[in-house]
């Protein structure tokens, strides 16, 4: 999957007040966009008292769950992530679907200080502050951050200054390597959580945080022992709309359909995969979970993503193909290889146009639904692109020009430590056209489909496209905001959350919202991720690129 590039074990320190700037030498506390001044407001991580290991293991990624009601604690969990916290382990591996920092700035509340050896979780005379109890940030309703360690999952309130994590869970023997969040499940199992066992777990994050126990409670357990696939869960995700389905992927390039109303019991009864370079579906024979196998590809399947309505999910893998698939129907609809090396992320716009992936070629590549190919090509990272993201919440600033163009805003990050911004207006790329024989490419502006052949046939992947070919993007903004390599981004209404491979998360007030909320610290988003605009293209003037 990704490159094991660890960051050296003396990389960490402890936070301290902006003030006193903690951070590496090059490390700024905030960026500049065309549309204003993004500035570090918080920052988590794993507990002090965690101890530094097992380097390679996993990748920390970051789940964003955003809860209606918050639960009622008492102050006898504001400890409840003692002990077994220093026994865990710090690491990050890949896993495809992006995830993310390191040498913090003591949350932009500036008051508190921690140090290597005060206010650890669970040790005696911890501050309240540490845990739920006396936090007047909990009113009834939350939002916080849910990211993985070695063998633990960590839980953190977006809206605390906190540096250290409210709450941990330990699975001992595995390692949990992703999850996912649904925040309309009906039964409360709203949280999904693969080991790299091949386990999967599904529980109610609301009841884990009323737990002061560091093991889940009351669990669904699927794939148990890994009777169905032992492989590694490199990626999980809720179906859109699915009423309580999911879909599991694995390192051995096979994905599970589940349902999570039946029968949690194994029925490994699937057909033997006589070709491991097609794609096919088997369904299960009896009405237990899981319900289908996808087989996908040879190799680990890294990153899966559904579109906004459910319609496709889209799939990375090993093998350096992005395929789209109609969820439905069971039917590969497009896709194509990368420039070179494997992918290892993907994320749909939240209109379903496009879609964006990276990997280890170092480009971002933007890939249209309506052409079926890449129709550009992101130049700026210096190593493996480790997660991407559109941005819905952007808006572009106003402008008094005359023509009017879809702009999308998108984010990516890499092992190179930074954060790229980019802006995509498809008007304004500069489109190859097919060399005449015996003469030199010409270019020209417009629509793609007008230079471009029309779209393949359903099913056909795509060869890698030469370089020549693809109109190519630079960002807007390039930011070292880490100091160990990324594993993902995550935008929210009012912020950018960069994520460490390690355990380490920022978190990045957009222009406005730092100043609103520098006035009243206790007010950071708790948006749900489902109230977002409906396209992620913004209109705006023409004249707005610099």
């Amino acid at each position: 999957m990704m490159m094991n590039t660890a960051a050296s074990n003396n990389m960490m320190s402890s936070a301290s007040a902006p003030g006193n700037n903690a951070q590496s030498p090059g490390l700024k506390t905030y960026f500049k966009t065309p549309e204003g001044k993004y500035k570090l407001q918080y920052e988590k991580t794993y507990p002090a008292g965690l101890l530094q290991y097992a380097h390679g293991k996993t990748t920390t990624q970051v789940t964003l769950a955003h809860l209606k009601d918050k639960p009622v604690q008492t102050s006898s969990s504001s400890l409840g992530v003692s002990g077994g916290v220093r026994s865990a382990a710090a690491r990050f591996l890949g896993g495809g679907n992006g995830n993310r920092s390191l040498s913090l700035v003591g949350g932009n509340g500036g008051s508190k200080l921690v140090s290597s050896t005060g206010t650890r979780i669970g040790s005696s005379g911890a501050s309240s502050s540490n845990g739920v109890a006396g936090n007047s940030n909990f009113d009834g309703k939350g939002t916080y951050l849910v990211f993985n360690i070695s063998d633990a999952i960590f839980i953190s309130d977006l809206n605390s200054q906190d540096k250290e994590p409210m709450k941990s869970i330990h699975f001992g023997n595995s390692n949990p390597l992703c999850h996912a969040f649904n925040p309309d499940a009906k039964d409360g199992h709203d949280l999904l959580i693969g080991l790299n066992s091949g386990d999967i777990y599904s529980v109610s994050l609301s009841q884990q945080l009323q737990d002061v126990g560091k093991k889940l409670i009351g669990a669904q357990h699927y794939n148990k022992d890994g009777s169905v696939n032992n492989s590694r869960c490199t990626c999980i995700a809720w179906v859109p709309n699915g009423d309580g389905t999911f879909v599991v992927a694995h390192a051995d390039g096979n994905m599970y359909v589940y349902e999570k109303n039946k029968d949690g019991s194994a029925d490994p009864s699937f057909p033997v995969i006589k070709d491991q370079t097609q794609f096919s579906v088997a369904h299960a024979r009896y009405s237990k979970n899981p319900v289908s196998r996808w087989h996908i590809c040879q190799g680990s399947i890294n990153s899966i993503a559904f579109s906004t309505d459910g319609v496709y999910i889209a799939t990375v893998g090993r093998d350096g193909y992005l395929r789209v698939f109609d969820y439905k129907n069971e039917q590969l609809v497009c896709g194509g290889k990368s420039y070179y090396g494997a992918l290892l992320c993907c994320a749909w716009s939240m209109d379903g146009k496009y879609i964006l992936t990276g990997g280890e070629d170092d480009l971002v590549q933007v890939w249209s639904m309506e052409d079926r190919k890449v129709v550009a090509w992101g130049e700026g990272h210096n190593s493996w692109v480790s997660g991407v993201a559109f941005d819905s919440y952007w808006s572009a600033p106003n402008s008094d020009g005359i023509v009017e163009n879809v702009v999308y805003r998108f984010g990516s990050v890499g092992q190179d430590t930074q954060l790229l911004l980019w802006d995509l207006e498809m008007d304004e790329l500069v489109v190859p056209v097919r060399r005449p024989s015996g003469g030199s490419p010409t270019f020209s502006t417009g629509s793609l489909s007008t230079h471009w052949d029309s779209g393949s046939p359903v099913g056909t992947l795509q060869p890698a496209p030469g370089m020549r070919d693809v109109p190519k993007l630079s960002p807007v903004v390039v930011h070292r905001v880490h100091t160990e390599p990324l594993s993902g981004l995550v935008f929210t209404q009012e912020s950018i959350l960069t994520v460490g491979r390690e355990g380490h998360i920022k978190v990045w007030m957009r222009p406005g919202f730092a100043e609103n909320h520098s006035s009243n610290p206790d007010s950071l988003s708790s948006t749900s991720s489902k109230e977002k605009p409906p396209l992620t293209g913004k209109i705006v003037s023409s004249s707005y690129r610099q």
